[in-house]
């Protein structure tokens, strides 16, 4: 029998959607308010699926304490309270959308989590826009 755990997180970020190839006007009519020369931030709110058998003698699919201590080390500690585009090297050439965001995340929780466990990630940049990918 396959079973699902969840973990909920959050982080504040600032960030701006900008392609510094492209003029100013292409990318205020592609990115909009995203684009704004001093950043803009979002509360993200992330819940981590982890999917996979209980182990028959701890009885766990995960120690969730061990999730949030891995959770706290690749995403809060790294973007909490950062701009993504001037403090966090993986977005120094990569446009820091929800999407990139996600994908990223998702990369360092893999690297991290037992590859017997499938991963799921949902990554919510306000109550309404969120990215989710599982693997």
């Amino acid at each position: 029998m396959k079973v699902s755990v969840f973990r909920k997180s959050h982080f504040n970020a600032a960030h701006r959607l900008n392609v510094p190839e492209w003029s100013e006007a292409k990318n205020q009519e592609v990115f909009g308010k995203c684009n704004k020369p001093n950043y803009h931030g979002h509360n993200y709110v992330m819940e981590v699926k982890l999917t996979g058998e209980i182990d028959p003698i701890t009885g766990y699919l995960i120690d969730l304490g061990i999730l949030k201590q891995i959770i706290n080390e690749e995403v809060v500690d790294r973007y909490d309270h950062r701009n993504l585009n001037l403090d966090v090297p993986e977005f120094k050439n990569v446009n820091p959308t929800v999407e990139n965001i996600a994908v990223e995340i998702f990369n360092r929780l893999r690297a991290r989590i037992n590859e017997h466990l499938t991963l799921g990630l949902r990554l919510y940049e306000t109550e309404r826009n969120f990215v989710e990918i599982e693997q």
